[in-house]
């Protein structure tokens, strides 16, 4: 079994940074939806680098792999939610455009190490 330190990972690294860049964006949400779409890009944001850094610490590369798909997971959902504040025309398009980008590079990155591992 090879062990990982997450912290040297480019994937973990990313989705730390992502989720800084998450939590400055919904700063410019309507207050209205603190507690819908604020608290879902927040949650699902830090979701993302944690299971990576969870799966890190796993016994075997499948289950890595798992936590992998876990945090796959949440990018979708950050996604999506990006999405839906696109569609309301909430926040900064130019942000959300970086967003976007940066999810989907990240999306594949994760999906890439996962079946590299898994």
């Amino acid at each position: 079994m090879i062990k990982h330190n997450f912290k040297k990972l480019i994937i973990w690294q990313e989705a730390m940074d992502l989720s800084d860049l998450i939590f400055q964006f919904t700063e410019s949400l309507p207050l209205k939806e603190k507690f819908n779409l604020i608290e879902q890009l927040n949650r699902a944001s830090v979701s993302i680098p944690s299971n990576i850094a969870e799966g890190s610490g796993k016994r075997t590369e499948k289950h890595f792999a798992e936590f992998l798909s876990i945090s796959l997971s949440s990018t979708y959902e950050v996604e999506t939610q990006l999405l839906i504040c696109e569609r309301r025309k909430f926040g900064d398009a130019k942000i959300l455009t970086d967003l976007l980008n940066r999810v989907n590079t990240l999306q594949k990155k994760i999906y890439n190490f996962r079946e590299k591992i898994g």
